[in-house]
């Protein structure tokens, strides 16, 4: 359960922004859609090291 403490003159605008930077940080919308559908731990491994790799020509590009 997220609590979001707000002070007295603060306003539910600011109060939203914090509650939904709270949830984002939990990771529960992430984890709700890796749940969707089962991915074999071997296609995981391989679509991780893709990402590194990719991760990896766009640091060497940028430099």
């Amino acid at each position: 359960m997220l609590i979001v403490p707000i002070k007295e003159n603060e306003s539910i605008d600011k109060a939203l922004k914090k509650f939904k930077k709270k949830f984002e940080k939990t990771g529960a919308v992430k984890q709700l859609r890796s749940r969707q559908a089962f991915e074999k731990p071997s296609v995981a491994r391989r679509t991780e090291v893709k990402k590194a790799v990719y991760k990896a020509q766009m640091n060497r590009s940028e430099d």
